[in-house]
C-alpha cells in the first residue's frame, strides 16, 4: 500500500517551520496525523502503513506532539474497499 498523500494546503506550514529540521519535523507530524486518520486511529496499523516499528511510531508521536484521533472504524483502512 502506498503511503498517504499530503494535501497541498500543508505546504504553507513548512514555510513557517524553523529551518530544515523544523520542516522535517512538521512533515513527519503531518504524515503521521494523516495516516492515523486514514486507519481510524489504529497506531499498530499506522506503523505498518508507514513502514515503522510500532514503538518507534509511538516515540515519534510523543516527541512531535501528535495526538491519537478520536476512535473511528479501528483496524480498517478508511477509503479502502
Amino acid at each position: 500500500m502506498p503511503p498517504p498523500r499530503l494535501a497541498h494546503r500543508a505546504v504553507p506550514a513548512f514555510r513557517r517551520a524553523r529551518g530544515f529540521h523544523g520542516a522535517v519535523a512538521e512533515f513527519k507530524r503531518q504524515l503521521i496525523e494523516v495516516t492515523l486518520r486514514r486507519v481510524g486511529g489504529n497506531r499498530t496499523l499506522a506503523a505498518d502503513v508507514l513502514g515503522l516499528q510500532r514503538t518507534y511510531l509511538l516515540r515519534l508521536m510523543r516527541r512531535l506532539g501528535v495526538a491519537v484521533p478520536p476512535p473511528g472504524r479501528r483496524g480498517r483502512i478508511l477509503g479502502a474497499g
